[in-house]
């Protein structure tokens, strides 16, 4: 099977035209069909950079998710409705890679993050989180890890899973992020239950850490607590849907939800609470105040918070050279603000914002191999787009 953007024509009538127009002043790619490429459009977004390049690589997505990168240049990309697929350079689609373990797919809940492990090259396992289904109609985040081998995963197991399962549609999380020492970071959401992220016993609401295999690495912070499961490594959240490792530092950063308003940029460290639901930003969706940050100074605050929300989804720290004026900067994939927002950043402060308007609901932003920026677009139809800076040759 193959998606793509393929632009109507009619013979001899206008959509030929406008094609040949199109392809004319540079804005339409039409490939040799006999590779099997999908046809690209390339639209122009403005930047600070300069303008940027936008191009579809495939579209007709059944809401995409999390994105990563095989060492041939494809990519595999989940589906929310719980498909997991590999897309080619050329943009062809796969048919769903057979051994995706069963996954609840109502509101928020679906095929989440997907990454691959450290030594993929030598063992090619992948890690994806899902919402895992449970008995009475419950369901609770899970990772599972399996090796693919052609279009199949095979030896799939779970190596965690959030507890309790609870009922809910809300709130999973989902993102995955490997450690220079090979462990794994896995963001959770607290379901929309509030309290339950100030609470040590379980697994919602909290930034877990573990080993490839599932076990608990032995210097996480709550290790030996008998009041607090071994795999937390910080508490207090609310729904954590980006994640990335600093290249620079090794560490951990994370994007978070807020209520209305209050999105948060956080670093999450060993250990520590970061408030919710005592204290955010944002407000109750029916108006009430929640105490800001600085009234609790036991919490931690987060790098940068945003009023009203951009609803943040996937992120990363950009090391590329197809825009280099971006080197060192954050990239958040932007739900409600339809919106790429770039961070700089000087020591751990953010130094300066710019949102690109991509006029889509984006999902996540990784950077590829070739150095451009990668992002897909959310819900049915999504697309993968992929972002160049646009030469003063070109312009």
């Amino acid at each position: 099977m193959q998606r793509s953007s393929a632009f109507p024509t009619r013979s001899g009538g206008s959509g030929t035209l406008l094609a040949v127009a199109l392809l004319t002043a540079g804005l339409l790619w039409m490939p040799d069909p006999h590779k099997g490429g999908a046809i690209a459009q390339t639209r122009q977004i403005e930047s600070e950079a300069g303008p940027i390049a936008v191009e579809t690589i495939a579209s007709g997505l059944d809401e995409p998710w999390g994105l990563a990168f095989l060492p041939d240049g494809s990519m595999l990309v989940t589906e929310k409705t719980g498909q997991l697929r590999r897309i080619a350079k050329d943009g062809t689609v796969s048919d769903p890679i057979a051994g995706v373990p069963e996954v609840w797919t109502q509101g928020q809940g679906g095929l989440l993050g997907v990454a691959l492990d450290p030594d993929f090259k030598d063992n090619k396992l992948v890690y994806l989180a899902f919402s895992e289904p449970g008995e009475g109609g419950k369901a609770g985040t899970a990772v599972a890890r399996g090796k693919l081998d052609g279009d199949t995963l095979s030896g799939v197991e779970v190596i965690f899973r959030q507890r309790p399962k609870i009922d809910g549609r809300n709130h999973f999380g989902g993102r995955l992020a490997f450690a220079p020492d090979g462990t794994l970071f896995v963001t959770t959401g607290e379901r929309f239950q509030f309290e339950p992220a100030q609470d040590l016993t379980n697994t919602l609401g909290k930034v877990v850490r573990i080993n490839r295999d599932g076990s608990i690495p032995d210097d996480n912070p709550f290790v030996g607590d008998d009041t607090a499961l071994p795999e937390i490594w910080s508490y207090g959240h609310r729904n954590v849907e980006g994640a990335a490792i600093n290249p620079a530092t090794g560490e951990l950063w994370t994007q978070e939800f807020g209520p209305r308003g209050g999105d948060e940029l956080n670093k999450p460290q060993a250990g520590k609470n970061y408030g919710w639901p005592v204290v955010s930003w944002g407000d109750h969706y029916d108006g009430e105040k929640i105490p800001n940050p600085p009234t609790h100074p036991e919490f931690e605050d987060a790098v940068r918070h945003w009023v009203p929300a951009i609803s943040a989804s996937g992120m990363t720290f950009y090391t590329g050279d197809a825009i280099p004026e971006w080197d060192g900067n954050i990239l958040l994939a932007g739900l409600a603000s339809q919106a790429i927002i770039r961070l700089s950043l000087e020591d751990d402060a953010v130094t300066g914002e710019e949102r690109l308007a991509m006029g889509a609901r984006i999902r996540d932003v990784a950077q590829g191999p070739d150095g451009a920026i990668y992002v897909l677009t959310d819900g049915a139809g999504g697309k993968l787009l992929k972002l160049t800076k646009i030469s003063d040759s070109e312009g």
